[in-house]
Parts: C-alpha cells; sequence; structure tokens
C-alpha cells in the first residue's frame, strides 16, 4: 500500500503511486501562501463575470498587492474566449501546461474557433450545472479556473487570490481544485456563509476527495462531490493549501469562523454596507429609505476591536479607496483595505470600454447615480447599481476613479511609472488641474495600487469610491 503524502521532490503520488504527467510550473510564482511572513496590504476585489480578470489581478500582483480573478462563471468565459479564436493565444498558452493534457485537448476540440466566430454567431453552449456535474463540466470548471490562475501568476513571484461565492455552490469543488493547480495563493469568499471551504482546502492539499452540502430550500440535503484522484485518472498533481480570507460584515459572523470553524482560516475581509457589489442585508427586519434602498444602523457596525481581538489579520472594505483611510484602517489594527470600484474602471478590467468611458464622463459632471437595490440580485441580498444613463443631477455620485495629472493634462500612466514616482504635485495641486484637465482616460490598476504611497510621497493621484 502506497502512503499518501509528497515525496522529496514535492509531488503527491495517486493512490497507485505513479506520478504526474506534467507538473504545473507558473514563471516567477510562489506555490504554497504559508512561506508568506507578510501580507499584502491592498486587496483588488473579486468581480465577476471576467470584471477582475487575468489581466487586472496580474497588474495588481505584479505591483506588490494582492490580485484576485474572479471565479464566477469563468467556465463560460473561457469556452467563449476559445471560440472567438483565443486573440493573443494566451487561453491555448495556458491550457498546453495544464497537468491533464487530455482533458486541454477534449476542451480545445470542442470549444476552439480557428480566427474565431462570424460577427454575429450563436456561441456554442456549455452543460448548465446540476447536481451530478457531468465529466465534461467538471474538466471545463477545472481548466477554466487554472487558466485565469495560470495566466495572472505569469510574469512574477507576487500572490494571487481567486473570489467564489458561497451562493453559487455547485460549480465549487471543482472550481477550487482547478484553481489550486494553478498555485492560487489566496481563496477569498463570501455571499453567504462559507464555512466547509477552509476543511475542503485542507483535504484538496492533502489529495483527499471532498463534498459540499447543498442548500436546497425546502428539499433534502443534497451533496456536490469530487475526488481529485478520480479526476485524474489515477494522477494526482501537486497542490498547495492557499490561505483562506472570509469576507464578513459582522464582528459575530468573523467570531465564528476563528473560533467554531475546525479548520484553518487566515483572515477577514470586513465589508461594510458602502462597499461596492452585493452586501448583507440589514441585520433585523428589512426597513427601506424613502428612496427604497435598505436602511442600515449602529447594528450593522462591525465592532473593528472584537475582530482585531481575535488575532487574525483583517482587511477593511466600504468606502476605504482614499489614501486617508488606508492609513485609518491601519491605524484601527487592519492589515489593509480591500478595493472594489476604482479597480474595475481601470483599464485593464473587463467592463465594457464603452461603459467606462460613459461612467467616469458622468462621475466627472456629478450624474453617476448609485442605488443599492434590495431585490437585484438574484440571491435577493442588496446590491450596488449605477445608472449610466441618466443624465439628472442625482443627490449621491460615483466620485472619480484614479487618474495622473501632468502639465494640466489627464493621461494614463505606465504601471511602473505611477508606482515609483515619489514626486509630482500635491493633492491640493491635483484638484485644480483636474478641474481644467478636460475629459479623463481610464486609469491603469497600478494607478489605484499607487494611492499606498500617496500620503508620505505627494504624489498627483486620488482615489475612486470604495468597493
Amino acid at each position: 500500500m502506497v502512503q499518501r503524502g509528497c515525496d522529496t521532490n514535492g509531488y503527491v503520488p495517486s493512490a497507485g503511486g505513479r506520478r504526474p504527467a506534467r507538473p504545473v510550473k507558473v514563471p516567477g510564482a510562489v506555490y504554497d501562501s504559508r512561506m508568506f511572513n507578510q501580507h499584502p496590504m491592498i486587496i483588488q476585489g473579486g468581480m465577476g463575470v471576467a470584471v477582475s480578470g487575468w489581466e487586472l489581478a496580474r497588474a495588481v500582483s505584479s505591483e506588490g498587492q494582492l490580485g484576485v480573478v474572479s471565479g464566477t462563471a469563468i467556465d463560460a468565459v473561457m469556452a467563449r474566449r476559445l471560440q472567438r479564436g483565443d486573440p493573443g493565444g494566451d487561453v491555448r498558452r495556458a491550457l498546453e501546461v495544464f497537468p491533464i493534457p487530455e482533458v486541454a485537448d477534449r476542451l480545445l476540440d470542442r470549444y476552439f474557433v480557428d480566427g474565431g466566430i462570424p460577427e454575429g454567431a450563436r456561441h456554442r453552449t456549455k452543460p448548465m450545472p446540476t447536481l451530478k456535474l457531468s465529466r465534461h463540466l467538471r474538466e471545463l470548471l477545472v481548466a477554466a479556473n487554472f487558466v485565469e490562475v495560470y495566466l495572472a501568476k505569469e510574469g512574477h513571484g507576487n500572490p494571487v487570490g481567486v473570489n467564489y461565492l458561497e451562493k453559487v455552490q455547485i460549480p465549487t469543488l471543482p472550481s477550487l481544485y482547478g484553481a489550486m493547480l494553478a498555485g492560487v495563493d489566496y481563496v477569498l469568499m463570501g455571499a453567504g456563509i462559507p464555512r466547509a471551504i477552509p476543511g475542503i482546502l485542507d483535504r484538496l492539499a492533502e489529495g483527499q476527495g471532498v463534498e459540499l452540502k447543498i442548500d436546497v430550500k425546502g428539499g433534502d440535503d443534497q451533496y456536490n462531490r469530487f475526488d481529485p484522484v478520480e479526476f485524474g485518472d489515477g494522477t494526482l498533481p501537486p497542490v498547495g493549501r492557499p490561505a483562506f480570507l472570509a469576507i464578513v460584515s459582522s464582528h459575530v459572523l468573523a467570531t465564528m469562523f476563528a473560533k467554531k470553524v475546525e479548520a484553518r482560516v487566515d483572515g477577514f475581509v470586513v465589508e461594510a454596507p458602502t462597499a461596492g457589489g452585493h452586501n448583507a442585508p440589514p441585520r433585523g427586519r428589512l426597513q427601506l429609505t424613502p428612496d427604497g434602498e435598505p436602511q442600515y444602523g449602529e447594528r450593522d457596525v462591525p465592532d473593528l476591536e472584537a475582530i482585531r481581538g481575535l488575532g487574525l489579520p483583517f482587511w477593511l472594505a466600504g468606502s476605504y479607496a482614499e489614501p486617508d483611510r488606508l492609513l485609518e484602517a491601519l491605524e484601527m489594527g487592519a492589515a489593509g483595505i480591500q478595493v472594489g470600484t476604482a479597480f474595475a474602471f481601470c483599464e485593464e478590467s473587463g467592463f465594457d470600454p464603452k461603459i467606462k468611458q460613459r461612467v467616469l464622463e458622468m462621475s466627472r459632471t456629478g450624474q453617476a447615480q448609485v442605488f443599492t437595490d434590495p431585490v437585484a440580485s438574484p440571491p435577493a441580498v442588496p446590491s450596488r447599481l449605477c445608472n449610466w444613463r441618466t443624465r439628472s443631477r442625482p443627490t449621491r455620485c460615483i466620485r472619480p476613479v484614479p487618474v495622473t495629472v501632468t502639465s494640466g493634462i489627464s493621461e494614463v500612466p505606465t504601471a511602473a511609472r505611477t508606482v515609483r514616482s515619489g514626486g509630482g504635485a500635491r493633492l491640493s495641486r491635483w484638484r485644480t488641474l483636474s478641474a481644467k484637465a478636460g475629459r479623463p482616460k481610464k486609469p491603469s490598476a497600478a494607478n489605484a495600487c499607487a494611492m499606498r504611497s500617496w500620503p508620505t510621497s505627494g504624489s498627483a493621484k486620488r482615489s475612486g469610491t470604495g468597493t
């Protein structure tokens, strides 16, 4: 009987003792987040579907902060990228090093269209997820998450994270395994209470089969299962155990994760009600403002002293994308902040460029209205929406996202130039020049990362809204 565990070269043998045919080597990557003795100060929020894609995550991680890809619906995204001809060859380049070559070959045969499908033609559909995933969909989920993380990790040695939603449960197990195959360093998860995930990460790192309870309203308990040995046909590629950050909105939930979950929880992202994307609903009976938004109160303010007392690193999210607020978070004992909106409107994000430009234009003139809709999200959690088509002037607006101003002209700097520029005009000078600069272009992700140095360097940059 072969004992399961790593050999002297770091490989994890399968039950039959065979080594993987193709171990994964991401250029410049760090494979086990437990080697880190220092966490990043800024986490780029995970935003699906492919808004925080590998291009954005790689740009952020390359600047020494934590770039995060979204795993939400990434299987459909990769299938469509291949059908559009895979411009640049990025997906195919990652699939060339996928550790199970037969899986990569089957996916390419099914989805890749040389030169891309004709304009206006329908994409080939992928299988819909069910409680018992088909072999093909499991392969697509594993490979798509692998590709996204692999591409985000190329060209630098800094950590990369992946974000999933607890309320989107069925794809979770194969998605986690695919990200771990690519050496993902952090897993961030919210939109529910993902108490089972830390233990699942432990077992996947040990090469064991895992199961996840699927919440079925009014029905019997159902479970989704995934076995790495069965998936690899007896060959088990090595995977490290990434750090797990639970996204929480209260000290009560953070305390539960720290004290009542048997497996290791490595930290928290603490989201305030003003955070972008989806939010936790107000505690107690739902009450709406006259505008129809959820009304939050004192009970919804997280007790940061209690969270700090848990002894785990935490990041603050929700209107923290300002230099002074970053310093404030550090002074309160946080490891840093999570920022979403400022990164969503960077040139590397996956948003439609026309929408990005339109919102940027409207934000400059105070017309981009933000509304927290209590029912827009399918799981009925409050979600922040931007009415980017309106021309009326609302009472609350998105502030401009980061730009750099030189000689009165708004421009998009390179990542290296932005992060390394310690001089430049002061923030007061920025405000004067930005009013004269005309239409702003989209900033780079590195520009948003550079906020870390603003309080001390006096560089001419300004953050956007919170996450």
